[in-house]
């Protein structure tokens, strides 16, 4: 059989190619695909072809061998790239590259920035923070509900300031005034 002549069969197998094809791929484009890059390894390799043997599942298995391949290869190459849309700007704060030694360094600065407070400030915002409500810490402290509430307020904005190097720039909600 002519190059010619195997070409010719070949072509002629398309429209049951690209039938199958759909049963792999479930998408109209990829199938075309798929029916392309099987005829061309056929009519490359066609002298492997031995003539008498059935064609259609010479180009069958052709096309069965390179979904697999093709399907192996983008699962290899998915795993190796990282698409940009998996990780955006914003989510780096929280990737894999943070660690324990990262948060005690942190947690020393928060602690460093507490003992900075003085201690008007100090024991009404700890004492807050450990749940206590503004009653109990009036009645604790003996003062009035309104100089506990803005004491909190000036501890809150002076660790603000202390820690300043930790605002990510992440937007902060903004709320509907009353």
């Amino acid at each position: 059989m002519t190059k010619i002549e195997f070409n010719t069969l070949v072509l002629r197998q398309a429209t049951s190619l690209r039938s199958y094809a759909l049963h792999f791929t479930h998408d109209a484009d990829d199938a075309n695909d798929l029916v392309q890059d099987t005829m061309l390894k056929a009519i490359t390799y066609y002298n492997k072809f031995k003539e008498g043997t059935n064609l259609k599942g010479w180009l069958y298995t052709i096309m069965k061998n390179t979904f697999i391949n093709n399907y192996r290869r983008f699962v290899k190459m998915s795993t190796f790239v990282t698409k940009s849309d998996e990780i955006s700007s914003p989510n780096l704060v929280f990737s894999s590259t943070k660690n324990q030694g990262e948060a005690k360094f942190v947690m020393d600065d928060i602690k460093r920035a507490l003992d900075r407070l003085p201690s008007d400030y100090y024991v009404p915002f700890t004492m807050y923070f450990e749940g206590h409500k503004y009653h109990e810490i009036a009645d604790h402290l003996t003062i009035p509900i309104g100089t506990v509430k803005t004491r909190i307020h000036v501890a809150r904005k002076l660790l603000k300031k202390n820690l300043k190097a930790y605002d990510n720039g992440i937007a902060k909600p903004i709320y509907a005034e009353n």
